[in-house]
Parts: C-alpha cells; structure tokens; sequence
C-alpha cells in the first residue's frame, strides 16, 4: 500500500453496508424492536462503541438508559451532551439525528448503595428493561484493592439485585476478562471456583483499614498478577451465587484494541496496552520493554467484542440457557498474532506514518531479558528524561518528561505479566453462535476474527492513534516526516558521538586513535550545520 493511500485512515464501507442491512428485517434487530436496554459504563472505551452500535444496527430499539455518575460538578445530563460529542457519534449525529433522542442518562453510582439511584428511577428501569450490559469496571491494573472490590464485586452485586427487580428481564450480559483465570494455562468457557468467597471478600473489604489492606493485597490476591483480575474472577462469582433464576451470559474480551471496520476504523480513545505503546514508540519515548516475541498477543478489535455482546444478549433471551454460558472473546485460538509480529508492524508504520513533534527518533525494540531490559531503561529512558528536563529549567520551560517516564514505566510495569506468558483460550461458545445466526446478522454483527489481517490492521491503528488520541491531522504529515528525516540524523550522530568517546576512552594514548576521534567529531558537526544552517 503507498504511503499516499495511507496519510488517512481510509473510508470503510460496512458502516453504511450494516445501516443500509439494518433497515432490513433480521432476528437480532428485530430482537431489539421496542425494547428497552439498560447500559452500566457507557463512558467507557467498550461502553462507547455498544451505544453507538446499538443505535445504528437496532434502529427500532426503544430506549438506551445509560447509569451514568455525576462528575466534578457536572450533572448527568451534560455528561450525556459531552459523550455525544465524541467523533464516535459523528455519523449518527449527521444521519439519524433522532436516534440520538434514546438515550436517557439515569443518576448513579455503581459503588453506592442501591447503586445510587433514586427510588423513581429504579421503578422505570424495573418496570421497563429487558436487556442489560453491564460494563461499568475499574480496569486499572493496579487499583487499590479496596476500590476495585467496591466497583467490580460490590458493583456487580448491586446491579444483579436491581435485575432481580426487572419484569421484563430476558439477558444480563456481564463484560468479564479473559485474564480473570490467568492463573491457569488452557482457560475454557465456564465459571471457575472463585479465588475468594465473594461476600466474606466484602466483608474483610468492609471493615478493614485500608493501610493494612493494602499491606495484605498481594496475600489475598494469590497468583493472580493484580487486582483487577482478582476482582474480576470474583465478580463472576457473584453472578453464580447471586444470580438466581435471571438469564445471564458472561463475556471474557482479552487485550481490547482499536477499531478494525466499525464505524471508524481506527477508531480508540485511550492509552491503554498496545495503544499507549505505539503512541510511546511513535513519539520516541518508549525504547525498550520487555516481551517475548515469540508468544501470542491475544488482541480483540473493539467492534468485535461489541457485536459478540449484542449478539449474545439475543441468544440468551431467545434460548434461555439452563445455566450461565461464558463466550471467550479472543483471538489466540483462531488468527494468532505474536508480540514479535507487532514489533514488526508498529515500527514499519510508526516510520511510514511518523507523529508530529517527535522527541527523537523512533526506534528501540522488545527486550527478552530483564536485566538488559532494566539496563536500557536506564539508558534510554530515565538517563534523557533527567537531561531533557535539566534542559527545561535552564532555558525557562517547565520540567515534565521524568514525571512522563516514571507514569511510562508504571503502566510498562503492569503490563510485562501479559507480554511474558501466554494462555490458551478456547472459544467453542463464539463459533457455535457465530454458525446459528442468519447470515444477514452475521454481516451486521460480525464477531468472526478469522479474516483480519494484522498487518493492514496495524496500519490502521497507527493511524487511529496518531488522529484520535493525539489529535494530530493528516494534512500535518509532510512536516512530520520532515523532521522525522531530521531527528534520524541526528540519532546517528549521536550514536556516533557516543562511540567516538568510548573509542577515545579506551584508546586515549594512541595517536591514531586521536585523529580518527577528531575527524569522526568534525563530521559530526558539519553534518549538524547542515541539517540546521545558521
């Protein structure tokens, strides 16, 4: 693909494929005609794109009550008004406008009692809810225990009490992980004994000080690598012990990525996992980290997690399953990528598709060793973040790139358990629902992984990160790649300089050796008057 087809992310065709489809009559929009649907975490990456897809392939739908909790002054209201807002939207915004009109924002609080809504407003969703995703999580790795139980179990708790209360209930569709078992190899789809009961969880959660709480998290969560999967793995319980009688489906998406088709591809709003790794590596601050590159990167586009969840929740009502039937959202087990693979394609498109502002040139790569990793970070990474900020003070600007580092090596930190082992997902559930809807839902609701090629994928995401996190417009890119260019000799002239003074270390009584120092320095400077002229 040449670079002058790429300076965008390209058009896709399937959005208005599955609008133009939609209008016409298939089991899961007609599924969703005149019901109402209840969505927790719809702020949220993966809350985003449900609304969003529920609003143009379910047309017919009634309503889309969103729990949403007021914010730094900001009621529900204009929290709703700023989510529409989000590019996401754009489309429906300039075609279905009215659509739009659906979602009503409901007050609440996942972690207050009764999940913190009004005693009328938990009438209107009892009287009237069939369907409800529950999304809402922390998803911080390394939240404080106390928290993440009182979001992800106590949380999960509170919502199945409310469902209890639904008449018309016909699917709960709770958002897992596939990390929650992590601390199995082969995972299967089914709900594995809890790592903890979940109300005795509460209960220590409840009335233990938090200091001492925090002194005993890595005891109660075991081997699993933090609390997120910890929580998660129980929150799941909480459906088996709580659930009674509701019908409820469990969703386990692994690592959850940018848009792959729809409706933007590309399409992601936050810095987690891969992203913030390629927004690292595009802007030259993220040099080293450590990954095996030869285990599966078990990555999930976020359209098809999301289609999995409507389509899920179709099955459920329509087949009422005896028991709670878990679908692992992954793609290790049908079109494997390999972190070496995204090494590969991230650099590849970094350099064909450079950001704006590069700090230096990108480059670095996936250490398998830990103390060279260390070694690195060391080199590359706190070592320039303390010159680069002793530079600051000196001309006036203020000092940011070690705070930027020491949050850069937090998150790396947190995600090194995921890029140094490897699990087996098996996803049987997927494929048997994938083969028993009706093609033309198929198309609509694609959740098949089988035909995504990482390689294209990777471009778009590239792209996606550079328009949508950094916010940085493709008509910037003749300038970017201008200082690319520039900021590419200057790293070799570094690397040169660098090996110069090693040379004149070692050999420093050697004439020879001297000259040749000289000379290599003299190059050095004229090739910097060149690139930047007086």
């Amino acid at each position: 693909m040449s670079k002058a087809s790429c300076s965008s992310i390209p058009a896709d065709g399937l959005s208005s494929v599955t609008d133009t489809m939609a209008q016409t009559s298939s089991p899961i929009p007609d599924f969703y005609r005149g019901r109402a649907v209840l969505v927790t975490g719809a702020t949220g990456f993966m809350g985003k794109v449900l609304v969003e897809k529920l609003l143009r392939s379910c047309p017919d739908l009634a309503t889309i009550y969103l729990l949403m909790r007021p914010k730094r002054g900001r009621d529900v209201r204009t929290r709703l008004d700023e989510l529409l807002n989000v590019t996401l939207f754009d489309g429906l915004r300039k075609d279905r406008p009215d659509a739009l009109n659906k979602l009503v924002p409901i007050a609440g609080d996942i972690t207050q009692p009764e999940l913190g809504i009004s005693s009328s407003d938990q009438k209107i969703l009892a009287d009237s809810v069939s369907i409800v995703f529950h999304s809402a999580a922390t998803v911080k790795f390394d939240e404080k225990l106390k928290l993440s139980v009182s979001m992800n179990v106590e949380g999960t708790k509170r919502l199945v009490e409310l469902c209890h209360k639904m008449v018309k209930l016909e699917a709960l569709i709770h958002v897992s992980t596939a990390y929650c078992n992590c601390d199995r190899t082969d995972i299967h789809e089914q709900v594995y004994p809890s790592p903890s009961d979940p109300d005795k969880l509460l209960q220590c959660v409840d009335w233990m000080d938090e200091e001492l709480l925090d002194t005993i998290t890595p005891k109660i969560v075991g081997q699993r690598p933090n609390t997120y999967t910890y929580t998660k793995a129980v929150a799941e319980h909480v459906l088996v012990s709580h659930g009674g009688n509701l019908p409820i489906a469990i969703v386990r998406p692994s690592i959850v990525t940018a848009a792959w088709r729809e409706p933007l591809p590309g399409w992601v709003d936050n810095l987690n996992g891969p992203t913030g790794m390629i927004a690292g590596a595009g802007k030259g601050i993220l040099r080293t980290v450590l990954c095996y590159r030869g285990m599966k990167a078990d990555l999930v586009p976020v359209d098809v997690a999301i289609n999995l969840l409507i389509s899920v929740a179709w099955h459920t009502a329509t087949n009422r399953p005896n028991n709670i039937v878990v679908y692992n959202c992954t793609s290790g087990a049908t079109n494997p990528v390999r972190w070496g693979d995204i090494e590969e394609f991230g650099s590849q498109y970094i350099l064909e598709h450079p950001f704006n502002d590069v700090l230096w040139y990108p480059g670095g790569s996936f250490k398998s060793s830990r103390l060279m990793n260390s070694v690195c970070v060391v080199a590359f990474h706190t070592i320039p973040a303390y010159v680069i900020d002793l530079a600051s003070r000196l001309v006036g600007k203020k000092p940011i790139m070690v705070r930027i580092q020491d949050k850069l090596q937090r998150a790396l930190h947190c995600l090194e358990y995921f890029t140094t082992h490897e699990w087996n997902f098996s996803n049987n559930n997927v494929h048997l629902l994938m083969a028993q809807m009706h093609p033309r839902d198929q198309e609509i609701f694609n959740f098949d992984i089988k035909n995504l090629d990482w390689r294209k994928y990777f471009e778009t995401y590239v792209l996606g990160t550079r328009k949508y996190i950094l916010k940085e417009d493709p008509s910037s890119f003749p300038e970017a790649r201008k200082q690319l260019r520039k900021m590419f000799w200057v790293h070799h002239a570094t690397q040169l300089l660098v090996v110069v003074l090693l040379f004149r270390l070692l050999l420093l009584r050697s004439d020879t050796a001297r000259q040749m120092c000289y000379a290599l320095v003299g190059m050095a400077v004229r090739l910097t008057q060149y690139l930047w002229p007086a």
